[in-house]
């Protein structure tokens, strides 16, 4: 049996929010709407205009974040690394740093967090390769330190940020900020940015697939 409380008049329009109610739905996501119009989308063209040439030149891409940005890490992780195979083809080189939990509180525990990820590039990126940082505010000390490495050895950086793009934002040859000091929100249109550029590769790759059966016919 039902436990939920009956709704009266379920059916009619809802009063405007008093300031002190708690926002609905539909506010936060119009909200996520307006931020959407605005982003960068010629910087977000760019960005998978460059892991498509380190595909194509067989770069490895190495991806990190904290929070709510690791998970994206290795989201998109999975993306290049799985979501991009496609009749065999030569595979995405691409790994998330967020996933090897022993190494990372190894570094964390015997050296200090701010290492985690710095400490994993130096012996695997090199000239050409892509970092790619997740951070909403642009501020994170390890995200910033794996930056700089990574700037170090040659390799092309990529920075994934919100707010005015913070610390990070020199840091990166290419920079998506999203235009928002809200971080859901920002969370919210990483993961859409993500998923556009996934797609964008995707494509590619697809045409590529395409013209080799055309040749091979």
């Amino acid at each position: 049996m039902s436990t939920l409380p009956k709704l009266e008049n379920a059916s009619a329009t809802p009063s405007p929010l008093a300031p002190h109610e708690i926002s609905r739905s539909e506010t936060y996501f119009l909200g996520v709407g307006s931020v959407l119009r605005s982003l960068p989308f010629a910087m977000i063209d760019r960005v998978a205009d460059a892991l498509w040439h380190a595909y194509l030149e067989g770069r490895a891409v190495y991806v990190f974040g904290n929070g709510g940005s690791a998970a994206l890490a290795s989201h998109c992780a999975c993306d290049l690394g799985k979501g991009t195979v496609i009749n065999g083809n030569r595979r995405f080189r691409v790994l998330a740093l967020t996933d090897n939990v022993p190494l990372m509180t190894a570094w964390a525990n015997d050296a200090c967090y701010d290492d985690v990820f710095a400490e994993q590039l130096i012996p695997l990126i090199d000239k050409g390769d892509i970092a790619l940082a997740i951070s909403g505010s642009g501020n994170s000390p390890n995200v910033l330190k794996a930056l700089q490495v990574a700037r170090e050895a040659g390799a092309f950086t990529i920075g994934l940020t919100g707010f005015q793009g913070g610390k990070m934002k020199p840091l990166c040859d290419l920079c998506v900020i999203v235009p928002s000091d809200n971080m859901q929100v920002i969370e919210d249109l990483h993961v859409s940015i993500n998923h556009s550029i996934f797609i964008s590769l995707l494509s590619r790759m697809r045409a590529i697939a395409k013209d080799l059966i055309r040749q091979q016919a």
